[in-house]
């Protein structure tokens, strides 16, 4: 794949705009008949409610909640120049929420987009100064993507800086999803391409981002082929777009192709990779969503189901993996979707105090629009119990990719891709 664009399709799978006009007027036609559902699902925000979608559009990224309750997040496309936005979303102290787009790509370098372009799965962080970072898949200076940050000015303004612009090669190529943070202040993050990797135009990369008098950037991992599965006719499963993360002893976790790995410090600056499980390829399955961790050591993600031409096909899986003697680690599967509870698990998932598990569904539910789920955690050593807690219906969103987050009183939040005015919304989930 050498365009990130491309990697976007495989999310979107086959679809296109006259099939969501068809389920625009097939939802509109059974609104009426639709059943209540135990939980209430409230949409913040309609993307697309400005002209040219100058308010963002078709958001793929998960949210982040400042200590203010604002939420922030980013739009694949829309903005001031159409090629992707940073926004915020405040509460108006009416029960409703004003949208704010508060950087808008492609502002610098023209064409070239100098400043970045289409942030791909790209949620942001903040540091403790109230600073925000995230990646951008296309542009910078090399065309390959970027590292930035937002800086909070006087007013509501903010001020963008390119930390890094990727090269391709070796390098990397076309950052995805967002970063996370050691306490030394060093960001990581994945690419979808680039890398010393034996696929052509490289598998990918995990990479170090370290402040200095500059910001410097070292791969510190390169995935090779033995983490996808070839397909008959040497089609390739996609790689997965997934994002990291880290436990408390500073190592990083990852997931891609059917592969899930630990990076873990070698003391001298270097990283030990350990490949901790690798997932059973006849089935067609390939990780996409990024690996969460619980205070046990037990990482939950997602598994997709692709067919032969390599595009999402459902259903996905929910699965666990429990460190076990020896450093093995045992796998479980909590659920396998069917159209009915959902299609094609999103890109990660969320849990709370109690072990439940949280996420949404690309697609299925009542409407084939997507679902919010909960696994409620067993007690002892029963099984996880399936919940839908809400199915969409275009009209309040439709194809949630991003995983949801959770506030403090349990209530979900999350984007969806599609729907809403047509571009996308921010909705939340009450149980």
């Amino acid at each position: 794949m050498n365009n990130p664009m491309e990697h976007r399709s495989w999310i979107l799978g086959t679809m296109t705009f006259g099939a969501l006009t068809l389920a625009l007027l097939f939802a509109l036609l059974l609104i009426a008949a639709r059943p209540a559902q135990a939980q209430t699902e409230t949409v913040l925000y309609n993307f697309c409610s400005q002209p040219s979608c100058t308010d963002g559009g078709y958001p793929d990224s998960s949210l982040t909640f400042d200590s203010n309750g604002n939420l922030y997040g980013t739009t694949y496309y829309g903005g001031a120049n159409g090629y992707g936005a940073v926004y915020e979303l405040s509460p108006n102290g009416e029960g409703g929420w004003t949208e704010q787009v508060i950087y808008s790509f492609c502002s610098v370098g023209g064409e070239h987009c100098t400043d970045g372009k289409h942030p791909f799965l790209s949620y942001v962080m903040f540091d403790g100064a109230g600073n925000l970072y995230g990646t951008a898949t296309a542009g910078g200076a090399n065309g390959y993507g970027v590292v930035f940050e937002l800086s909070p000015g006087p007013g509501e303004s903010w001020t963008e800086t390119v930390l890094y612009s990727f090269a391709g090669g070796a390098n990397g190529a076309y950052p995805s999803n967002g970063l996370i943070m050691d306490p030394k202040g060093n960001f990581y993050g994945s690419t979808l391409e680039g890398g010393s990797g034996s696929c052509s135009g490289g598998c990918g990369t995990v990479f170090e981002l370290s402040p200095g008098s500059g910001w410097t950037e070292q791969v510190i991992y390169n995935v090779d082929n033995k983490g996808y599965y070839v397909l008959p006719g040497s089609d390739i499963i996609p790689s997965g777009n997934s994002g990291l993360a880290m436990n408390a002893n500073g190592n990083i976790f990852g997931a891609v192709g059917l592969t899930v790995f630990e990076l873990s410090s070698n003391g001298n600056g270097g990283w030990t990779p350990t490949l901790i499980y690798t997932f059973p390829g006849a089935a067609y399955y390939c990780l996409t969503g990024t690996p969460v961790l619980d205070n046990a050591g037990n990482i939950y993600g997602t598994l997709e189901r692709f067919n032969r031409r390599g595009s999402q096909s459902g259903p996905g899986k929910i699965y666990k993996l429990s460190p076990g003697k020896n450093g093995k680690w045992k796998p479980q599967t909590l659920t396998l979707f069917q159209n009915g509870d959902g299609a094609n698990s999103g890109e990660a998932v969320v849990l709370d105090a109690a072990g439940n598990v949280y996420g949404t569904t690309l697609g299925g539910g009542e409407m084939n629009q997507g679902t919010v789920f909960e696994l409620v955690a067993p007690v002892g050593k029963g099984s996880y119990k399936e919940k839908v807690l809400w199915s969409f219906n275009w009209t309040d969103g439709g194809s949630p990719y991003a995983g949801p987050i959770l506030d403090r009183a349990g209530n979900l939040y999350g984007t969806t891709n599609v729907g809403g005015f047509g571009g996308g919304a921010v909705f939340e989930v009450t149980p």
